[in-house]
C-alpha cells in the first residue's frame, strides 16, 4: 500500500547513493544516477519525491523546488568531482572505541 514515506523515491538522498558508491569504488553507477537526476530534476521543477515503483512520476503530494533535493544533488556532483569531500559527511570508525552494545548471538556477519 502507497503512503507517503513508503513507496515513493526521494531525490535528497542522492548524496547517500553517491557516498555508497565512492566508498565502494563504483563512481561510474553514481555518475550515471547524477547525469538522470541532472536532466529529470531541473525538468520536473526539483520535486521532493516521485511515486512508483520505478520512480517515474512526481510525487502525489509532492512540492516543487524543494532546497533539500537540490542540495542532495549539488552535494552528490560536489562528492563525485572531489571524493575527499565525502569527508565532511561521513566518519571514520574509531578503532580505539568498544561498542556498548553487543550483538546477538544469532547476528553473523
Amino acid at each position: 500500500r502507497w503512503s507517503y514515506h513508503n513507496g515513493g523515491s526521494w531525490p535528497v538522498l542522492l548524496w547517500l547513493l553517491t557516498a555508497a558508491c565512492i566508498k565502494t569504488g563504483r563512481p561510474q553507477i553514481a555518475r550515471r544516477a547524477i547525469d538522470l537526476a541532472e536532466t529529470r530534476l531541473l525538468k520536473d521543477g526539483w520535486p521532493e519525491y516521485y511515486d512508483g515503483k520505478l520512480g517515474r512520476y512526481i510525487g502525489k503530494q509532492a512540492r516543487k523546488f524543494q532546497t533539500w533535493s537540490i542540495a542532495g544533488y549539488l552535494v552528490a556532483k560536489m562528492m563525485l568531482e572531489d571524493p575527499s569531500h565525502l569527508g565532511m559527511i561521513s566518519l571514520e570508525e574509531d578503532k580505539l572505541m568498544k561498542p556498548l552494545i553487543k550483538r546477538s548471538s544469532s547476528w553473523t556477519c
